[in-house]
């Protein structure tokens, strides 16, 4: 008993001196305890933060290569993938090689990016969608043809039905579907990747790269998600235009969408779920909305949005604890994001589309392969360095920060056979948003700023 009076009698005492002393020299006392305690506190967050952020693996050599259906119906032998990322890597390496040029020896600018070969990609991340992605293909490739048409060396003949079929849309491709999009980028501007490769397809003007590619990535399926999207290809004569990557490791989501980017060649780079949920036929409606906001250096991002869905009866009828998770996380997203990424009213949306030059801004500087990777795209867009504004003479007139994002209505309805598990997964996307910004704010993520 008198150990705990006496131990109580000392911390009293301790109290009462730094309480006078406090009161005497502040200033003092700040230096002395408040600003160490204050450094260790930022340090042990700093360690901390190193320790459970999550850090993307590299990408073994089979996920470099993918599988296509051959002329005869047969599968190919794995084919290298091309792939921009790793050139605007190696340039980054000769970059600090070399940090002052040598006269006669330029070095690229990292924000060039290799030009577009096909006017749209799209990128699939696929996770044992055996059962839904047919249907979801079925609906890409039917608007694909009637808009984009295919690229003209896309190898050897379709079955007759398909020829068939492509020449009824090709005669009405004009007047059927959506509007055209219109057609604002500037060609011209460097480091765009709009200018078509010369030794690549281009569109009978000679303008610009036509048709599209559809990468399938299958991130680990242990069903049947390879076969049927090859058996899709062979039976719509996709030879070498659907191109199926697997991944050997699971990633997650946004392992799978980051991976399908950086191999993309199209002028205009979009991702959707195999699940088909969004009505793909508003592609459209994302070209125009990025070319609404595409800047002088031909940045830009669209991404489709469900937010005009929110009182209808679809929404209005799910389950009260889904809607209480859904502002939940709204508010904590208000909270953890930058402004203009804050103000997006749905960033989780499984459909978004990235103009070409926009990509090295935002694909090489992605670390959540998780359910929240959509939002570090957005706030990696938001922080992107600044461009020159032109005018229409091609003088420049001011700068623009970030890469401006459009938000733009788009068509849904739900799927069943939904992956996400509703609490955890939620849980898990607040602690996820918490840690990506805490990294961030401490250094431990790299972005680009200049």
């Amino acid at each position: 008993m008198a150990i705990i009076e006496g131990s109580f009698e000392a911390l009293r005492q301790l109290v009462w001196i730094s309480y006078e002393t406090a009161r005497e020299r502040p200033f003092h006392l700040f230096l002395s305890a408040v600003l160490p305690l204050a450094g260790l506190g930022i340090l042990c967050i700093y360690i901390f933060l190193h320790l459970i952020a999550h850090t993307p693996r590299l990408p073994f050599p089979s996920e470099k290569t993918y599988l296509t259906t051959n002329p005869d119906g047969t599968v190919s032998a794995p084919r290298p993938l091309p792939c921009w990322y790793d050139r605007w890597r190696a340039e980054g390496r000769r970059n600090q090689e070399y940090p002052t040029i040598p006269a006669g020896f330029p070095v690229p600018d990292q924000a060039i990016i290799e030009p577009a070969e096909v006017e749209v990609s799209v990128v699939i991340p696929a996770y044992n969608e055996g059962a839904r992605i047919s249907a979801a293909l079925e609906e890409m490739v039917e608007y694909l043809d009637q808009q984009f048409g295919r690229p003209d060396a896309s190898s050897g003949p379709s079955p007759p039905a398909q020829q068939q079929k492509l020449a009824q849309q090709k005669k009405g491709r004009k007047g059927k579907g959506t509007t055209p999009h219109r057609l604002v980028f500037k060609p011209d501007s460097p480091g765009s990747g709009n200018t078509p490769h010369p030794s690549k397809s281009q569109g009978q003007d000679g303008a610009g790269p036509s048709g599209y590619e559809i990468l399938v990535v299958n991130d680990g399926s242990q069903d049947r998600t390879v076969e049927v999207a090859l058996e899709f290809s062979r039976k719509h004569g996709l030879h070498d235009i659907l191109r199926v990557i697997t991944l050997e490791k699971n990633r997650g989501k946004g392992g799978a969408v980051t991976h399908g980017l950086r191999h993309v060649r199209g002028k205009y780079a979009v991702f959707a779920d195999a699940d088909g949920a969004s009505r793909f036929s508003d592609l459209g409606r994302l070209i125009e909305g990025c070319e609404d906001v595409v800047d002088g250096s031909n940045r830009g991002v669209a991404i489709g949005s469900r937010a005009h869905l929110v009182a209808s009866e679809a929404v209005v009828k799910r389950s009260a604890i889904r809607n209480f998770l859904m502002r939940s996380f709204h508010f904590v997203l208000m909270i953890l994001t930058p402004p203009a990424t804050s103000r997006i009213r749905d960033t989780q949306c499984g459909f978004k589309l990235f103009s070409r030059a926009a990509l090295p801004h935002i694909v090489p500087y992605m670390h959540s392969e998780g359910w929240i990777f959509d939002i570090e795209m957005l706030m990696l867009a938001e922080s992107a360095p600044a461009t020159p504004v032109l005018a229409s003479d091609g003088s420049v007139i001011g700068t623009s920060y970030g890469i401006k994002v459009a938000e733009v209505p788009v068509g849904w309805h739900e799927v069943p056979g939904s992956k996400m598990s509703l609490v955890q997964d939620s849980i898990r996307m607040a602690i996820g948003l918490a840690v990506l910004r805490a990294s961030w704010m401490m250094g431990v993520y790299r972005r680009r700023l200049t």
